[in-house]
């Protein structure tokens, strides 16, 4: 009977101890990442754009298709996108405030020079999903377009 209790105490040490190292902490807590950090962490791809219904839209539909196609934001602040089937579509720098509402970019010509600057509404930013808001007419808020994009492994066109 006593080798049976130091079998039993024997297994219930030896459960123990790998209850205690399994449950151990080896790794650092991981760091929030700055809304800047997390649009430029992964490429981007437009998925679906919503309506201000919530109903889908396609993505050739005309009040739409000019903010579709596959975007990379870079840590340096620039940033390049391109068309679904990887023709150019506009480069230069990019920043998001601190808040992380909104994302503001600036195309540029080949030469560097300012062809336009765009703000819009973040209403979605994780690691999963990058939702800006677009609306035909600034002066009505009550039209919008959500314009929703995921990650890709789309590798970024030369």
């Amino acid at each position: 009977m006593a080798d049976f209790k130091k079998i039993v105490l024997g297994l219930v040490v030896i459960f123990c101890a790998t209850l205690f190292i399994g449950c151990s902490d080896d790794h650092e807590p991981q760091k929030a990442l700055t809304p800047s950090e997390v649009l430029s962490s992964v490429a981007w791809e437009t998925t679906n754009a919503k309506n201000n219904k919530g109903e889908n839209v396609v993505l050739t539909d005309a009040n739409v298709v000019n903010f579709v196609g596959f975007a990379y934001f870079k840590a340096d602040g620039t940033f390049t996108m391109f068309n679904l089937d990887d023709s150019p579509k506009m480069h230069g720098d990019w920043t998001v405030s601190a808040d992380g509402k909104t994302r503001t970019i600036v195309a540029k010509d080949n030469a560097g020079a300012i062809l336009f600057t765009r703000v819009v509404d973040i209403t979605v930013l994780t690691k999963d999903e990058f939702t800006y808001r677009i609306y035909p007419n600034n002066n009505d808020k009550s039209i919008y377009f959500d314009i929703v994009h995921t990650p890709t492994t789309h590798v970024e066109p030369k």
